[in-house]
């Protein structure tokens, strides 16, 4: 089960900075359509060899100052539920205020591990109004300044030590994750697949609450469907239902080997399908898109082709990505995107030879050698493959640090044309020899 680190708490106590530490990368997506920008909430983190899934609450709380209260404690109750470590952040130069007070005592009462981090302490002063937090009560109690980064690291540390080891995953049979926006329809793409004939499906034990793992079986093809959709919804259904299956999507994407993710036809590729899609390829999952509702669509004015080009450019530069077009409510195409996915699948676990491997450095440096540095030059010796669970290659040259980034996309575009990479991310690493 993929681990998820919620970080939580007021409006402006520098939640996003932190996150943004978190995740190392400082990445907006960037909605085309309104050119609005809106900072990424959810990214994949690794630290101390952990590999976990930090997700920022306060981007999804929209509406007044009145209207914030009640979202942030839906969004502590939502992480409560879904997270697997809860980073509770409040401000120095605030001090504890009621909505801290509020927020701490739900916390207090979960079973969940929470870390209280206090930001802005970045002088001695601060170091001393620090202390008031203790009384909230948090034995795990950190003091740092997320700007600065200092203290950030020792929080990771801890975080680091709640989160699980990956487990070994059963990699006999694929698991298939579908994932998407709320009402896109994957809960009517798994009834289709599943039917109701529910006795060619077994609801696999001791799999989370959360997402359903069904066994299929039949027409020659064996896999595991990992559906996050409509399973056993709550009494109350939460009002934030964006946060919450985000939260679902990424726990399927950690279970799954191949997602498919399905978007909406008629509202087309939208910021939260992009960051979707960024998390499943940072993941290094397969991936098939899934165009649902294309029977609702003027095939005049917009035809799959041009919609399958509109895709290819927003998720670029990893384009290389089978896109189908179908119309759940229909059933057409349906198992189409299965054969896809356990294409993907195929072309996710394939080992390629090292002798094959070489051959094919050859023939691609000779084509375009690799730039020279300085007057230097630099060559490609030899590569191999990688023992990870997705396709890695570690490249040996005598400047492994020239090499620069259009080199590097070259070479795997001409992976991608010689063998079958099709919906599958690779790591290429030029190492020195």
């Amino acid at each position: 089960m993929g681990s998820i680190v919620a970080i939580v708490g007021r409006p402006n106590v520098g939640k996003s900075t932190l996150f943004n530490r978190l995740h190392g990368e400082r990445k907006a997506i960037i909605d085309d359509i309104s050119g609005v920008t809106r900072d990424r909430i959810y990214g994949a983190s690794d630290w101390n060899g952990k590999k976990f899934t930090v997700v920022d609450t306060g981007g999804f709380v929209h509406g007044s100052e009145e209207v914030f209260e009640a979202a942030i404690r839906t969004q502590v109750k939502i992480a409560i539920d879904e997270a697997s470590v809860i980073v509770f952040m409040v401000d120095v130069t605030t001090g504890i205020t009621d909505l801290d007070e509020n927020v701490a005592e739900m916390l207090r009462k979960c079973k969940k591990t929470v870390f209280l981090a206090v930001n802005k302490v970045d002088n001695n002063q601060r170091l001393l109004l620090a202390n008031e937090f203790w009384s909230l009560g948090f034995e795990n109690t950190f003091f740092l300044s997320s700007i600065t980064g200092s203290g950030t690291g020792e929080l990771l540390d801890a975080v680091a030590t709640e989160i699980e080891d990956e487990p070994e995953i059963d990699e006999s049979i694929p698991k298939i994750a579908i994932v998407g926006q709320p009402n896109v329809g994957k809960s009517s793409l798994t009834n289709v697949l599943l039917g109701e004939d529910r006795n060619i499906v077994t609801d696999i034990a001791g799999t989370t609450r959360d997402s359903l793992h069904s066994e299929y079986n039949k027409f020659g093809k064996h896999f595991i469907l990992i559906d996050t959709a409509g399973i056993r919804k709550k009494a109350k259904v939460h009002e934030d239902l964006e946060f919450y299956s985000v939260m679902r999507a990424i726990r399927a994407i950690e279970e799954a080997d191949v997602c498919i993710l399905m978007i909406d036809a008629v509202s087309g590729m939208e910021s939260q399908d992009q960051s979707i899609f960024g998390l499943i390829k940072q993941r290094h999952k397969g991936v098939v898109i899934l165009v649902n509702k294309w029977d609702l669509v003027n095939k005049e004015t917009n035809t799959a082709r041009d919609m399958e080009a509109i895709i290819k450019k927003k998720i670029a530069p990893f384009d290389d990505v089978p896109i189908i077009f179908t119309s759940v409510l229909d059933q057409q195409r349906i198992f189409k995107a299965i054969e896809e996915a356990l294409e993907v699948y195929k072309n996710r676990t394939q080992k390629i030879k090292t002798s094959v491997l070489n051959e094919f450095i050859e023939e691609a440096t000779q084509k375009f050698a690799p730039p020279s540095h300085r007057g230097k030059f630099n060559s490609i010796k030899y590569g191999n493959q990688l023992p990870t669970y997705y396709p890695a290659f570690a490249f040996f040259c005598n400047h492994p640090k020239h090499m620069k980034e259009s080199y590097k996309n070259y070479l795997e575009n001409q992976l991608r044309e010689k063998f079958n990479f099709k919906g599958v991310p690779i790591s290429i690493y030029f190492r020195e020899k």
